[in-house]
């Protein structure tokens, strides 16, 4: 199986949706852009959050028994993509990819 490199390309935060919709939370993630964690044979690496495995557990998974090309073409790297967390607050991106 392939190894996967998971990168943390973006954290985005709208606090005006946080202020309307969410109530106060004291910890956050606390993940940083360029953070980066590798998973073997296809299972979510130690220290990565769980819920943004969740959202991404099963493009690495594919990608690491060989598949990619997701979407037909979506990504420029075929053995790649780009994954976001499920926190619509404070969304963080993934980029996602094979390596060599």
């Amino acid at each position: 199986m392939n190894k996967v490199q998971i990168t943390v390309i973006r954290k985005a935060s709208y606090p005006d949706l946080m202020a309307r919709y969410e109530n106060p939370i004291e910890h956050t993630c606390d993940v940083v852009e360029g953070q980066q964690w590798i998973s073997v044979d296809g299972k979510c690496p130690e220290g990565m959050c769980h819920e943004a495995w969740k959202s991404m557990r099963e493009f690495v998974e594919a990608l690491a028994r060989g598949e990619g090309n997701f979407f037909d073409g979506w990504m420029k790297n075929p053995m790649s993509a780009m994954i976001s967390c499920n926190d619509g607050f404070r969304p963080v991106s993934f980029y996602l990819e094979v390596m060599e």
